[in-house]
């Protein structure tokens, strides 16, 4: 009885593992022709899009061949991970490309941000210089135009040097017989004085008369000259001195013409009016800029 329940056993297994062969061997095969019917076309895609890899090629699997033919249909974890380990490097390898492209795109960028901001500061500086160059080109115009106006001016002056203007008269009438001064004369010949700290360029015109002839208005000059350079220090080269004896002198703003004393007279040539024309033509020149 044992025996045949033992017999009975091993038939069964037996014709179980039969079974499960001829079934796996059916499955591999169907799933080998599927995948025969299948390469071509996997083939031809994959050669037509190599370039669109980020490596230039597409991912290879990995298969291990056994007992159960091409493909393990109980498939382990060891399997899994030979499987995707693939699949992980490309990924990383992707993302090392996509953030050496963002540090590439970075660096380009400052790169462009630094010139444009070199470029404005330089041009900013040609601006800086341009106008300092127009100024001081304003500032020598301006000094050119002086120069020609002190130029013009002193062209005048020097053509006017000989042609003296009357200032000022005045008359000092002397005592008959006597060629001294009085107290009224000299001061009189004090305001005179006084009045020549401001001139430049002039003479002083000293002219004597007298009804007792050359000699005496000679002497009554004299006496006005010598007070003028002792006692204010006029220098003697301004001062020219002549006795006219009996002849009148000319009435002037409506004086009688004097017959007996002397006549003081101050004038000027161009020097005089030197200083008021270069100070107009230096406060219409335009001031120098740094």
């Amino acid at each position: 009885m044992n025996f045949k329940k033992t017999a009975l056993t091993s038939a069964l297994v037996l014709g179980a593992a039969v079974s499960g062969t001829a079934f796996g061997q059916t499955t591999a095969q169907d799933d080998a022709a599927a995948a025969t019917q299948q390469q071509p076309k996997t083939v031809q895609s994959g050669t037509a899009d190599n370039s669109t890899y980020a490596t230039g090629k597409p991912l290879e699997t990995q298969s291990k061949e056994g007992f159960w033919g091409h493909m393990n249909p109980f498939a382990r974890k060891k399997w899994v991970k030979r499987q995707t380990d693939p699949i992980k490097d490309r990924v990383n390898e992707l993302d090392e490309v996509q953030a050496k492209n963002a540090n590439d795109i970075r660096d380009v960028d400052s790169r462009a941000t630094t010139g444009i901001n070199q470029a404005k500061t330089a041009a900013q500086l040609a601006d800086q210089h341009a106008l300092e160059a127009s100024n001081r080109a304003e500032s020598a115009n301006g000094l050119a135009t002086t120069a020609n106006g002190k130029a013009t001016a002193l062209h005048g002056t020097v053509s006017n040097l000989d042609q003296y203007e009357t200032v000022s008269a005045k008359s000092l009438p002397f005592v008959a017989g006597r060629t001294t001064l009085t107290k009224k004369t000299k001061g009189e010949l004090d305001a005179v004085a006084e009045s020549l700290s401001n001139e430049k360029g002039y003479i002083i015109e000293v002219q004597g008369y007298s009804r007792a002839g050359v000699p005496q208005s000679q002497a009554m000059a004299d006496s006005v000259v010598r007070y003028l350079v002792a006692e204010h220090q006029v220098p003697i080269y301004r001062i020219y001195k002549t006795g006219l004896g009996k002849t009148k002198s000319v009435a002037v703003d409506g004086e009688r013409p004097l017959s007996n004393g002397v006549r003081v007279t101050l004038l000027h040539n161009s020097l005089a009016t030197l200083d008021g024309q270069t100070g107009q033509v230096s406060s219409s020149a335009p001031p120098a800029t740094n």
